[in-house]
């Protein structure tokens, strides 16, 4: 089979690279030619382990090129996937779909033959039908189906969750459509994947919810952690008492700074916005948006109480600047609100982070950023870890002593343990987690 796969972002190239990877002929488009360029010289523009490996081996066996000529790409494809960016618009919490219409008339005045035409881009209810209605309407002689096919993809992790997924989800109401996405994923049907197929709707709104209650469970545990806090609990021990129940279960019940990247944030606002225009609000979710921007702000309130409540003119050490670790993915990152409050306050903020600080010299202005964490710690009165990189799983506590002005290191992500800190003589202070007295 031959697909194209309209954008070379996080979703369409590790989509692409993965397909071709099944044995799928792929071709990857995008409008930006310097990208492009890149790709051909094998420089992978996004941070995903594994990703250049993948990439470099199904290009050498002829299954994955790139270009710019969309017309090309998409003429006598089996099926081509609109992978564009979503971002939430301006002013408001929709998202912006122009992109996603923009490749469907492109695509539409391209097809030849019978076309399957897939959104996996994320795209509010209703996106699907109106995808349909612009190709119809560019070209009424079209032959095509539409179909919603949601990513469900980890950054840090992708390849392994598109090579074994825990499901995929495909929103498909033909025969024809069926097969040819069945041929698409025959891969994963002789590994057993579950994979559902449904209406356009019902598979839209699935990628919605399921990113909604991930965050949810995400803001649920920082609360509780906020809660052990004032009654001497201890979050982790509440977490996995509740993550054993298999109903709840465990994942996504680590206390930190709140949620960021380039999913959650945008989704949970474009599924609370689509709620409120058909009069079915989401009051949960509207709650935990706010919740969750709330608390990025307040994580730079607790560093700042931990350095004495000022920090003017007193220099601060942050380890990990990126959403998550093994991404260089900044959007929407913890780090974005905490650094530029402590900035405010009158802290100089010297910063380190594996493979977010490129993007983070664009995004936050007059940090020094640092050749590793240990530079970042030399002088600094204190250290406050945001991501939990591995290699900041294990610092050397001694050298960090000898580094910083005090040993000192407020632990947002509760690598560390209470107990080790204090008896490595560390003023340390984490999420949800009693500290013990020094």
């Amino acid at each position: 089979m031959r697909i194209a796969m309209i954008g070379t972002g996080y979703v369409g190239l590790v989509s692409g690279a993965c397909f071709s990877e099944f044995g799928t002929e792929v071709v990857c488009v995008d409008k930006d030619s310097s990208k492009i360029e890149r790709l051909h010289r094998n420089e992978i523009p996004i941070y995903e382990p594994g990703l250049d490996d993948l990439v470099a081996r199904n290009v050498e066996a002829g299954r994955l090129s790139f270009t710019t000529d969309l017309k090309a790409a998409v003429k006598d494809a089996d099926a081509v996937f609109i992978a564009v960016g979503t971002p939430t618009r301006r002013g408001g919490g929709h998202a912006d779909l122009s992109y996603v219409y923009a490749a469907a008339r492109e695509i539409a005045e391209a097809i030849t033959g019978y076309t399957v035409i897939v959104t996996k881009s994320t795209v509010p209810v209703g996106t699907g039908r109106e995808v349909e209605r612009v190709i119809r309407e560019t070209r009424p002689d079209a032959d095509f189906d539409v179909v919603s096919n949601p990513e469900f993809l980890r950054e840090g992790s992708a390849i392994e969750d598109f090579m074994r997924p825990d499901r995929v989800v495909i929103g498909a109401e033909t025969d024809r459509s069926r097969e040819v996405m069945r041929q698409l994923y025959r891969a994963l049907f002789l590994i057993e994947t579950p994979i559902m197929f449904t209406s356009l709707e019902t598979s839209e709104l699935t990628k919605y919810a399921a990113n909604t209650f991930l965050a949810m469970k995400i803001t649920f545990i920082n609360e509780i952690a906020d809660l052990c806090e004032k009654v001497g609990a201890n979050v982790h021990d509440v977490a996995k008492g509740i993550g054993l129940d298999g109903r709840i279960g465990k994942k996504f019940l680590h206390p930190g700074p709140g949620y960021g990247g380039s999913c959650f944030p945008k989704d949970t606002m474009a599924l609370v916005q689509t709620a409120q225009d058909v009069g079915a609000p989401l009051r949960i979710i509207e709650t935990v948006v706010d919740i969750n921007a709330k608390r990025k702000r307040q994580m730079a309130d607790r560093i700042i109480a931990f350095a004495g409540g000022d920090v003017k003119g007193k220099t601060i050490a942050v380890l990990g600047l990126t959403f998550k670790p093994n991404t260089d993915d900044m959007r929407d990152s913890p780090s974005l609100d905490i650094v530029p409050a402590l900035q405010a306050a009158g802290a100089t903020v010297r910063a380190y982070d594996p493979e977010g600080m490129h993007e983070a010299a664009r995004l936050l202005p007059g940090v020094v950023y640092c050749k590793d964490a240990y530079e970042a710690m030399d002088g600094a009165d204190a250290a406050a870890l945001i991501t939990e990189w591995n290699q900041f799983r294990n610092l050397n506590l001694t050298k960090m002593k000898a580094l910083l002005k005090e040993p000192a290191l407020i632990d947002l992500r509760n690598v560390y343990a209470p107990k080790d800190m204090a008896a490595a003589g560390f003023r340390y202070e984490s999420i949800g987690r009693p500290t013990p007295v020094r």
